[in-house]
């Protein structure tokens, strides 16, 4: 990961935020010392692909929303 020093960061701010942007994560430091990271803020929520991902890799049964009713209700009553 990139390091630049404060002032560096200063001058250079606008072409720093543009690297985040792209996925580019670098430190800012001050004397050396490294105080924070700067990190894409979007970069991780940008993946419109994520919705839909696992289509086709298995089937739902057609009893999905009935599946273990009767040995639920059986439960909750007490009869075995």
């Amino acid at each position: 990961m990139t390091q630049y020093n404060i002032h560096s960061a200063k001058t250079h701010l606008s072409a720093l935020i543009e690297k985040a942007a792209i996925g580019e994560a670098f430190t800012i430091a001050k004397a050396g010392k490294p105080m924070v990271r700067v990190i894409p803020y979007l970069k991780q929520w940008d993946n419109p692909q994520r919705i839909g991902f696992l289509k086709g890799q298995f089937k739902i049964p057609d009893d999905f929303n009935t599946m273990g009713q009767e040995e639920i209700i059986k439960m909750f009553e007490g009869t075995e």
